[in-house]
């Protein structure tokens, strides 16, 4: 007997339905399951069975809290910066718990169970990083959270950020990061990052860095990342966001810098819903897009993500948490609108994402892999993303963890019909 069996569901690509077994927290078949040997069987008739959803970059420290002070008026990065340096002195572990734990309810709810959150570390409390740490125990049994220190003020600009990226490495933080654009200058910014590996590397922790996040085509510290990769060795533990200056390199050096970015190794992760709405602030028309180029890095050999990044923030004052709706906006914005990109579109939220957070053999659909899946209505990405459905199940290490109930509309045809007749009268 299985524990629970999914009849008549489809993988993607795939005519024929299959059933899924799962046994404990694995699973245990996918294909033709016996009839009644399911302690628990669920017609899966009509739904796409896929992987998890990955969010690959949040920031769960500052979900719920846009319009507190203010609003972001100017929607610039720089203004959302200052907002939340004001917001964050206000911090206790209870805001951030309560705040973060309604996301990731909602993220569950919305098929994701991998999540990679920034932490604010610039607080000499470590207030957000401490509760952060916390809630990845508390999720743990449905949630894979990884948690990644995050100097947002800088480590030259705020030097005692240093000394907190350590004390968030000794209390157990997933990864380190900098932020090299937002240094005083490019030496500083280029420091930042020594710093910043040389501690990943001491320490075996992922690096994820904040990159590039401008508009300005002289900002170039992606190939500072991606040697430092190659230099440390540590090549696909290294994750740059954001880089939307990319958008503005010559393309020369941008053809350059693809060469070195396949060498090391390294992932990037777009976040297209902020950055469209947050670049190109400053430009005159015609306005440059400010997302980084998605397509031509994936079609170079790089490995692409993409992320939600912020919900309700000081930075941008929207967001569901919805990867499909971070995806739509992608292809739009990328220029991604083929069959085959469509499909890619859909792995930059799935296995790409799984790859940033290095999960291997713990994720997939694969008998003897964790039981952790989704099922939604559609055939292929395009239905997906062009309706973007609500997951139907959420499975998580075998055990049922969300059901949406799909939304039933009426169409009153006979009073329609009844309308159009009394007029012809």
């Amino acid at each position: 007997m299985y524990d629970l069996v999914f009849r008549k569901v489809r993988l993607s690509g795939a005519e024929a339905a299959v059933d899924v077994a799962v046994s404990g927290s694995d699973i245990a078949v996918i294909g033709s399951v016996p009839s009644g040997t399911g302690a628990q069987e669920v017609d899966g008739s009509g739904l796409l069975l896929l992987p998890p959803f990955v969010e690959s970059h949040i920031h769960l420290d500052t979900v719920l809290t846009a319009g507190e002070p203010a609003w972001n008026e100017s929607g610039t990065l720089f203004e959302g910066i200052r907002l939340w340096q004001a917001r964050k002195q206000e911090l206790t572990r209870e805001d951030v718990l309560q705040r973060a734990e309604a996301v990731i309810r909602a993220q569950v709810a919305g098929g994701i169970l991998h999540v990679r959150t920034q932490a604010d570390i610039s607080d000499p409390k470590l207030t957000a990083l401490r509760a952060l740490l916390e809630l990845r125990e508390l999720v743990r049994p449905f949630v894979q959270l990884q948690v990644i220190a995050f100097p947002q003020d800088g480590l030259i600009a705020c030097p005692d950020n240093v000394q907190r990226l350590e004390e968030a490495i000794r209390l157990g933080a997933d990864g380190i990061g900098a932020i090299p654009h937002c240094e005083p200058t490019r030496e500083a910014g280029l420091t930042s990052l020594d710093i910043c590996f040389t501690l990943a590397a001491k320490y075996n922790r992922f690096v994820h860095v904040f990159c590039d996040e401008l508009d300005d085509g002289h900002s170039r510290f992606l190939e500072a990342v991606a040697e430092l990769a190659l230099r440390t060795g540590l090549r696909e533990r290294v994750t740059a966001s954001h880089v939307n200056a990319t958008a503005y390199y010559s393309e020369a050096y941008f053809q350059k810098l693809l060469g070195l970015l396949v060498r090391s190794g390294i992932h990037i992760v777009s976040c297209p819903l902020i950055n469209s709405a947050m670049q190109g602030r400053f430009d005159g028309y015609p306005k440059g897009r400010g997302i980084a180029r998605i397509k031509e890095l994936w079609q170079a050999g790089v490995n692409v993500s993409i992320a939600h990044d912020d919900i309700r923030t000081p930075f941008y004052p929207l967001g569901t948490g919805s990867m499909l709706q971070a995806a739509h906006m992608a292809v739009h914005l990328a220029h991604m609108t083929g069959r085959e990109e469509l499909e890619e579109a859909l792995r930059m939220v799935t296995v790409r994402a799984a790859d940033v957070l290095q999960l291997g053999d713990q994720y997939g659909l694969a008998p003897g892999k964790p039981a952790s899946f989704i099922l939604l209505p559609g055939r292929d990405a395009s239905d997906l993303l062009a309706a973007q459905p609500a997951c139907r199940y959420v499975v998580s290490q075998g055990r049922v963890v969300s059901v949406t109930v799909p939304a039933r509309t009426v169409l009153m045809e006979q009073l329609l019909f009844e309308c159009k007749a009394s007029e012809a009268i």
